[in-house]
């Protein structure tokens, strides 16, 4: 009994070792490229289209606030590239 504890516990020894220099390896020949973040604005304003897109979706009971407000969230959320189709309660 002691002999199949000893050999599981080299045989766990023997992966977490060669992981441990997987990873080394790995992070000396490709390491991990970097990210360039796009500076924003201080303040990102609705795009002139969002009040246009508000009598045209389908709101699902809501208020004219409410989805105007929802589509000014996923307006600036997108950076103004996103546009709100349809409002469903889920």
């Amino acid at each position: 009994m002691v002999v199949g504890m000893t050999t599981v516990f080299i045989i766990l020894l023997i992966v977490i070792y060669l992981g441990k220099g997987l990873i080394a390896l790995v992070n000396t020949y490709a390491p991990e490229e970097m990210v360039v973040k796009k500076q924003t604005p201080a303040r990102v304003s609705a795009p002139a289209s969002a009040p246009v897109a508000a009598a045209t979706v389908g709101t699902a009971g809501l208020s004219p606030e409410e989805t105007a407000a929802i589509i000014s969230a996923v307006s600036v959320a997108t950076g103004g590239q996103g546009k709100v189709t349809e409002i469903k309660k889920l």
